[in-house]
């Protein structure tokens, strides 16, 4: 089979890769393993991503926030009438064109991002949390198997678990930073049933919390577990780019695990030299 070449401009390219070099995320270093098309596919997913992350996070009221939010709906949409506004619409244009992105999966990113926008999220109950793992970070996985080469309904299932895997690593690491902007997003039910209030900043101080953690991180591991034996259903090239992404995430989910959520305060991150490592052992093998 002929691999579906890209065919953007190339100054269109050099702007959406400077917007993921500017993110200072190992994102970009990680997409190396992906031939130069499929990499530019997917730093175009990237820029999206962040645009509209940017706007949800955005210190300004709800209010001037949705229209920006609408106006990428309305470029989403566009992009499958075949038009076209800027570099990275430009680029996402040719991605789609050549591995098949699906709108809903754009519009589900955008959805995910107008939630946390224009609501203060304090314990969701599971329903809300798994849409919304599914918006922020499964739907981007979908529009990210296609791009790495693999369109099956395998690819899928692989994005479904990993992406609810990496956002609860996620929610783990955060949740002194969430608590400090007024949020919490461990699930209402599990807060319940460790007879902890749903409240920022009772959440940070209950000595139920670290149990709490260990029993949710025991779900992630469960969605990493998933994701890593459909992943042995799919293309084992394409899953490469998803390999690095689930072992760099469950690395970082036993580094939360061994700091036990005593000292929230403190982050918790992986070291340079383990980042490397991973990337040699599951992105270039």
């Amino acid at each position: 089979m002929t691999e579906p070449k890209l065919g953007a401009d190339p100054a269109d390219l050099v702007e959406v890769e400077a917007i993921v070099r500017a993110a200072g995320t190992s994102f970009y270093r990680g997409m190396a393993v992906l031939p130069a098309d499929r990499r530019h596919a997917m730093y175009a997913i990237y820029a999206f991503c962040r645009i509209v992350d940017d706007i949800a996070d955005d210190d300004t009221p709800f209010a001037t926030k949705k229209p920006r939010l609408d106006a990428w709906r309305a470029r989403i949409a566009a992009l499958y009438s075949g038009q076209a506004d800027d570099a990275v619409t430009r680029v996402l244009a040719k991605a789609i064109a050549a591995y098949d992105l699906r709108q809903q999966d754009f519009q589900a990113v955008i959805d995910g991002m107008q939630t946390d926008a224009e609501t203060v999220i304090v314990a969701p109950d599971f329903d809300a949390l798994d849409l919304y793992c599914d918006q922020v970070a499964s739907a981007v996985g979908r529009l990210s198997v296609r791009a790495f080469g693999d369109a099956s309904d395998h690819a899928d299932i692989v994005a479904y678990h990993l992406g609810r895997a990496l956002q609860l690593t996620n929610i783990l690491r955060d949740i002194h930073e969430d608590a400090q902007r007024g949020r919490v997003y461990l699930p209402r039910e599990m807060l319940q049933a460790a007879g902890i209030p749903p409240d920022p900043q009772a959440v940070l101080t209950h000595p139920a919390l670290p149990k709490l953690c260990r029993e949710l991180a025991d779900i992630a591991q469960g969605h990493f577990a998933d994701a890593a034996a459909w992943m042995r259903q799919c293309d084992k090239t394409a899953m490469r780019p998803a390999r690095l992404m689930g072992a760099t995430y469950a690395a970082l989910l036993a580094a939360l695990r061994r700091q036990g959520w005593r000292d929230l305060a403190r982050p918790v991150k992986l070291s340079k030299f383990h980042k490397l490592w991973l990337a040699v052992r599951y992105g270039l093998l």
